[in-house]
């Protein structure tokens, strides 16, 4: 899990594009600033105030605050700096990242192990994937809360809207959304830009008031915590945990970005910022003061607050699309993958290829972010349930990453041990103090894993059932073609390209079509796609063609789990003599299978494949998904028993 062996990731570009390369690494940097940093840039408004919270039983006393000031830096230095910028950032499937292109990273290399193995590797992604999609929901609630709640300071007449506003806001933010990451990190970083630079202005003038907090830079202090505090230091572990929950979306957010930027804009800005914040109010409660509510408020001047409040209103707000952002490319993943029906997904850049914006995926959460302020009401109760998720997701990132670490990066034993060993205990800390918090609302983020879970655990299973079920009929393409030129039916004119999910076999379209209207195309094309364990497939390893005899072809196509698959476009590139995919004369046979789910005996349970079999029936019909022309479309139906 070391980077010393990794090679470098980019290379020197010519002297006479270093002026417009500059341009772009900090274009690109402000931009992730406004999608990558809002969730962990401003978790200083309540982080270290949760610390202190009454339900705590943490007195505000000088080894106390140096101690957890000194826990908020560590956690900062070792998680967000080591672990993922340092360390998972290099696991970059292809450019991509987050936990499903890390299981399909691990994956690939795990082809000739046992099956097992790789079984349970893809279940640790479904978990991982599941628990982020919770998270998905309540960092905008807690984020979109905490901000609205800061107009209390202004006026309390405010109290009341608050609920109200925040449901509005969040409205807003969702229909924002299809304007793409691109378009509202240019519109986003410049006000966190601009709002880190305060975060490390207003913490600066508190330390210098109170400069003997710098003790808190010594780690020796959190240990002593730790130590001193016995069981009680693991609810301010919980609290601690605050100011990392942004850490798993930079992984997450990899493929809209690069690792670079992102790392440019935390080492250069985000992370000092941070630092000197935390420290800045530690300064304060170190100066006497004995109340932490509004802590972040208190450090500031009297002069500064209403318009801080508006600022901090605004950055909480934009926190909120690190996850919304970082789960729309979690679901293109899922799909591509397998573990999730297929779903409308938009590109929304033609620079970066994993800037996407998918809609059903956009409405669920918003839908969910507004039920949990309607549920919870107030940002504090939202934080007693915040953190499990994502703790459990780096817990498993961090399993994960031993994989790469040893079958990909060949880093010896001696290493990867004592690295892994560290990483492994502190993400189990936060995991055992973050499950503290399921009494207290932490259920429902739990539960909503697990429905989550259960969907894309049904949908393996049922997938792998149904083509099961399908290969037991299976007549290949050279069967097929040898009994077409045995005995030839009647051929008409033009061109027919049937789709298939079996590469290995003929599409029931083209069998019921040749039963039921005895005639065949001149031209038949038997095409079928295939999702890779890659983020990409070049252009020239696209399509594999396969010629039969009497006019019978077979294409297979293979595209990553970052793309959606064009099957026109594909097919304008493969050489088939008098074969035009966009021609009038051209026709596209999709086979829409209906399930019919009996109780008879079956390794899957007769609830799971009906669940299954709801999913089945509602997935994005093949016409769009597959991008096809509508008007050369002929859809044949066929029964299938599950």
């Amino acid at each position: 899990m070391m980077p010393v062996s990794m090679p470098e990731e980019t290379t020197s570009p010519p002297l006479d594009t270093v002026p417009e390369s500059r341009k772009r690494a900090v274009a690109l940097a402000v931009g992730a600033l406004g999608i990558v940093f809002g969730d962990i840039g401003t978790s200083p408004l309540y982080a270290l105030r949760e610390c202190f919270a009454p339900e705590r039983g943490i007195a505000v006393e000088r080894d106390n605050v140096l101690g957890i000031v000194s826990l908020l830096l560590w956690a900062l230095t070792l998680v967000v700096c080591v672990k993922y910028l340092l360390v998972v950032l290099r696991a970059d499937n292809k450019g991509e990242g987050g936990i499903l292109a890390l299981v399909s990273l691990v994956g690939r290399n795990l082809t000739n192990t046992r099956g097992k193995r790789a079984g349970l590797v893809a279940v640790l992604g479904i978990v991982g994937a599941a628990l982020l999609y919770s998270d998905g929901m309540i960092t905008p609630s807690i984020s979109v809360l905490s901000a609205i709640e800061g107009l209390e300071i202004i006026t309390p007449a405010f109290k009341p809207l608050i609920v109200p506003l925040a449901i509005g806001v969040l409205l807003l933010l969702f229909l924002f959304q299809s304007r793409g990451t691109a378009k509202i990190g240019k519109l986003f970083g410049p006000v966190l830009c601009f709002w880190f630079a305060v975060l490390a202005a207003l913490g600066l003038a508190s330390i210098a008031r109170h400069p003997g907090i710098l003790a808190a830079v010594n780690p020796l202090w959190a240990i002593g915590f730790l130590s001193g505090e016995g069981l009680m230091s693991i609810h301010v572990l919980g609290s601690v945990f605050l100011a990392l929950t942004g850490a798993e979306v930079l992984y997450a957010d990899l493929g809209h970005f690069g690792a670079a930027p992102i790392r440019r804009a935390w080492f250069f800005l985000v992370y000092p910022a941070l630092l000197l914040n935390y420290i800045g109010q530690g300064a304060y409660l170190l100066g006497g003061s004995s109340e932490a509510s509004n802590l972040f408020y208190r450090i500031a001047p009297a002069w500064s607050l209403y318009p801080l409040v508006i600022l901090a209103t605004a950055a909480t707000i934009i926190a909120s699309q690190a996850v919304i952002s970082g789960s729309f490319s979690l679901a293109r993943q899922s799909v591509q993958l397998g573990y999730w029906p297929r779903i409308q997904v938009r590109h929304t850049s033609d620079e970066k290829i994993g800037q996407v914006y998918v809609p059903s995926i956009n409405w669920f959460l918003m839908a969910g972010t507004i039920g949990l302020v309607l549920a919870f009401r107030e940002s504090g109760r939202l934080a007693n349930a915040y953190g499990i998720a994502v703790s459990a997701t780096m817990l498993i990132t961090t399993a994960l990453m031993i994989y790469v670490a040893r079958l990909i990066w060949k880093v010896s034993l001696a290493l990867v041990i004592p690295v892994a060993a560290v990483f492994i205990v502190v993400d189990s800390m936060f995991f055992v103090a973050n499950a503290t918090k399921i009494v207290s609302g932490g259920w429902i983020v739990v539960a909503f894993a697990f429905c989550i879970f259960l969907l894309m655990r049904t949908w393996m299973d049922g997938r792998a059932l149904f083509h099961a079920k399908m290969s037991s009929f299976r007549l290949e393409p050279e069967v097929f073609a040898a009994s077409i030129a045995m005995n030839p039916p009647l051929r008409v004119p033009g061109a027919a390209v049937f789709m298939t999910g079996d590469p290995k076999g003929v599409p029931k379209a083209l069998l019921h079509n040749l039963k039921h209207n005895r005639v065949l195309h001149v031209l038949t094309i038997i095409a079928s796609v295939r999702n890779v364990d890659l983020p990409s497939v070049e252009l020239e390893e696209r399509a594999v063609v396969t010629g039969h005899a009497d006019g019978i072809w077979q294409v297979i196509l293979s595209y990553g789990f970052s793309e959606t698959p064009d099957v026109p476009a594909a097919l304008a590139r493969v050489n088939i003599p008098g074969f035009s995919p966009q021609s009038m004369a051209t026709t596209y046979f999709v086979g829409r299978e209906a399930l019919v789910v009996t109780a008879k005996k079956s390794p899957m349970s007769y609830w799971r494949r009906r669940l299954f079999g709801f999913m089945f029936g509602n997935a994005l019909n093949a016409t769009d998904f597959f991008r096809l022309p509508p008007n050369s479309v002929v859809e044949i139906g066929a029964q299938t028993e599950l």
